[in-house]
């Protein structure tokens, strides 16, 4: 069989870069198979993806050595349009795919341009709308929509064009786990029934891998470091050394001193062989009671029987209340549209309650503007496109400090050491439009973050980000949280996220809220995962499958030793760093 995809020798380097993005990459894809392609931030796998659709070099210029065909084609001579015949695209960021002025025209546009019936394309546009679940917001603007509906509008534009290869540029950055989990079963009901071939590109390795795919493509520094299926790349040490984030089970597998052989086929923590493992994971589990910390500070942020309405009669927040210490670091989660981001709207000022009152440090902060609101409330939004606005990435990350009069040479200080945190130093001088989606995201924090906010909201604050990066933010913000007191509240669909780093969840459906209560309780409860659209925890599953009676607690102690390596790393790297002759090497 020939394959549909084959890279050979290939190296490409961007006009406006010194160095390739790619570097001899050979790869070859084949009719029918399921890829993923992962790796760090900025290692080349959206520009591998810009390769094959054609947007490189049709639209983004840069130099090419070697050689590249997509199912006979050779894109550089196609262009983007002669490729979309070949290969639909669902790219990362979706406010820069969207044609149409409501969902049902933006379906519809490759029909559109393909003269296909009037009746056949309302039958079609009807049809993928179900499948993608938007069939209520036909009539709906895609840009009034939620970060988890756009990328269901851009999955079924790609639905409705007859095409050999489906790619997908981090499919599930901003879907809540239960969606992401029915999009990987989309995609591989796709990949099945309508005999295309399917290429991902994402972080979140473990909820990709709640299906089979045939390959995972490690990719690092513009090379492919890893090629294999998938029992062979869980059992190695390659994801850890890249930067990638390894299903839960399998770390804990690990921290119980056990070697995984692919034999035991770890791909899927239900059907796994864990009985050479079960031994281990059990004298870790009685050996992990690490104690728990505290916190009896006063409350930072305060909410009473909050309500609101967009429209009168149906309203979106209905009686929330809950109570934030000081120096918390709190998760706020459930499906797409359950009111997370509609609350941190009303805490920053954005909308005023219809009911009910918000108390920072003990006070209404009913009277109070956004701009006074934003001295003590810094806030991080979903889509970095709707916070942007300088072309270069010093500026963007200065301005706030710049506009409240703060000396250039403070404002130097500040702006290069957060960069520094947030892993963007070396891009300081870089214009912003060369930045990958992940890399804005990381701009947009750091914006906020130079502030230095008394409390801090983070609307998916790890969107897009590998494990290292993330690690580096998160770790930044959890120093911040201990050091400064800094309240933070983060909505996000990142269960990895929730249950490392946050002391609480507060989980939201339909406007409601569930239960305000320990993420490794709520990620190990059936019932509230089932109800707010989260994912239960493969940490639940290897405790049943171990026969650990507590599965909670099992969650719970994994989080506390993870936590405390990490602290311990972290000393030991200011240990070094502070020995002599270190300083500046």
């Amino acid at each position: 069989m020939e394959p549909i995809i084959t890279f050979h020798n290939f190296t490409f380097k961007y006009r406006a870069q010194q160095e390739p993005s790619l570097r001899d990459i050979n790869l070859q894809i084949y009719p029918g198979e399921k890829i993923l392609i992962t790796g760090p931030s900025g290692c080349g796998k959206s520009t591998i993806a810009h390769c094959i659709n054609g947007l490189i070099p049709g639209s983004i210029a840069g130099d090419i050595q070697g050689e590249l065909l997509v199912d006979g084609c050779d894109p550089s001579k196609e262009g983007v349009f002669g490729m979309s015949r070949h290969v639909g695209t669902v790219l990362q960021d979706t406010d820069g795919q969207f044609i149409g002025l409501t969902v049902a025209e933006d379906l519809a546009f490759a029909l559109e341009n393909d003269e296909v019936p009037q009746e056949e394309m309302f039958r079609r546009v009807d049809e993928v709308a179900d499948i993608v679940d938007m069939k209520k917001y036909l009539g709906h603007s895609p840009s009034a929509l939620s970060g988890g509906q756009k990328q269901r509008v851009s999955m079924g534009g790609v639905l409705v064009d007859n095409v050999r290869i489906l790619l997908f540029d981090e499919p599930l950055a901003n879907l809540d786990p239960a969606t992401g989990k029915r999009t990987i079963e989309l995609i591989d009901r796709l990949c099945h029934t309508q005999n295309v071939t399917v290429v991902i590109i994402e972080h979140r390795l473990e909820d990709v891998l709640t299906k089979d795919v045939n390959r995972i493509v490690v990719v690092d520094d513009g090379r492919i470091t890893a090629d294999a299926a998938p029992d062979e790349i869980l059992c190695s040490d390659i994801l850890e050394k890249t930067g990638v984030r390894e299903p839960l089970y399998v770390t804990a597998i690990k921290h119980a001193g056990a070697v995984i052989d692919p034999k035991d086929q770890p791909q899927h923590i239900e059907t796994m062989n864990v009985a050479p493992y079960r031994e281990k994971v059990q004298s870790w589990f009685r050996a992990a009671n690490l104690p728990r910390k505290e916190n009896n500070n006063p409350y930072a942020l305060e909410a009473e029987h909050l309500s609101f309405s967009y429209d009168p009669g149906e309203p979106v927040l209905r009686d929330i209340s809950f109570r934030i210490r000081k120096g918390e670091m709190v998760s706020i989660v459930g499906k797409n549209g359950a009111g997370k981001s509609t609350l941190s709207s009303l805490i920053c000022g954005f909308y005023q309650p219809t009911g009910g009152h918000i108390l920072v440090n003990g006070e209404d902060i009913a009277p109070l503007s956004v701009k006074e609101r934003g001295e003590k409330i810094g806030l991080v939004m979903q889509s970095p496109n709707q916070m942007i606005s300088k072309p270069m990435i010093f500026d963007e990350v200065g301005l706030g400090l710049s506009v409240r009069g703060v000396p250039e040479e403070e404002i130097r200080q500040r702006v290069f050491e957060t960069l520094k945190i947030c892993g963007l130093y070396q891009m300081r001088n870089w214009p912003v439009s060369a930045l990958s989606f992940g890399q804005k995201k990381r701009v947009t924090i750091a914006s906020i973050l130079v502030m230095r906010p008394e409390i801090l909201i983070l609307d998916e604050p790890t969107a897009g980000q590998d494990f290292r990066h993330y690690t580096e933010i998160m770790e930044f913000l959890k120093r911040l949280n201990e050091e400064m007191g800094l309240t933070i509240l983060m909505i996000t669909h990142d269960m990895h996220l929730m249950l490392e780093y946050t002391d609480r969840a507060i989980v939201l459906c339909d406007g409601q809220l569930v239960t305000d209560d320990a993420p490794a309780k709520v990620l190990t409860d059936e019932e509230i995962s089932k109800r707010a659209y989260l994912r239960k925890t493969s940490l639940y599953d290897l405790a049943v499958r171990c026969d650990i009676a507590d599965p909670g607690e099992f969650a719970s102690r994994f989080i506390l030793y993870e936590r405390a390596m990490r602290e311990k790393a972290s000393s030991a790297a200011a240990a070094r760093s502070a020995m002599p002759g270190k300083a500046g090497e």
